[in-house]
């Protein structure tokens, strides 16, 4: 095999030996980051966790909480590096299979107002808008707002 042969990228379950890099991703794309013992309580208590691996990089990370017919998208990032190449688009679809696989009914998630990009993405991807949490982010100038926003899931 060639030396310049290069894997397609790929999702799989998060592991705890992937959480320094994980947590690394989160600290360089928020000026909030979760933090090493978030994730790894995430991973412990039975969430949904994913990374998103290409090559030998883990370029994304994702936390999913599915329960009662349902699925809500806690956390999702693209390392910067990498954003802009439609990896959070196959993220998504990767992760509303899984809902979907779990025959949850809708997926929830929260966003920033002012992430324009995500909020672009999630719309496209068939997400409504249904409320903002007040408060719900810290910011630097206090808190941010969370737009939550929700897809059915067809099971037909």
């Amino acid at each position: 095999m060639s030396a310049l042969f290069k894997s397609e990228p790929y999702f799989r379950p998060m592991h705890e030996d992937d959480l320094d890099v994980v947590a690394a991703i989160d600290y360089a794309a928020y000026p909030f980051p979760w933090t090493h013992g978030n994730f790894r309580d995430s991973i412990e208590s039975g969430y949904s966790c994913w990374v998103y691996q290409h090559d030998e990089f883990i370029v994304g990370y994702a936390v999913m909480l599915l329960a009662v017919q349902e699925a809500h998208l806690l956390n999702i990032t693209v390392a910067p590096d990498w954003q802009g190449q439609g990896k959070g688009r196959a993220f998504m679809q990767h992760l509303l299979a899984v809902a979907h696989d779990y025959r949850a009914e809708a997926m929830f998630l929260e966003v920033r107002p002012t992430n324009t990009a995500a909020r672009r993405l999630y719309h496209s991807l068939g997400f409504d808008y249904i409320a903002v949490r007040k408060g719900y982010y810290p910011s630097q100038y206090g808190r941010e707002d969370a737009v939550i926003m929700r897809k059915e899931l067809n099971h037909a």
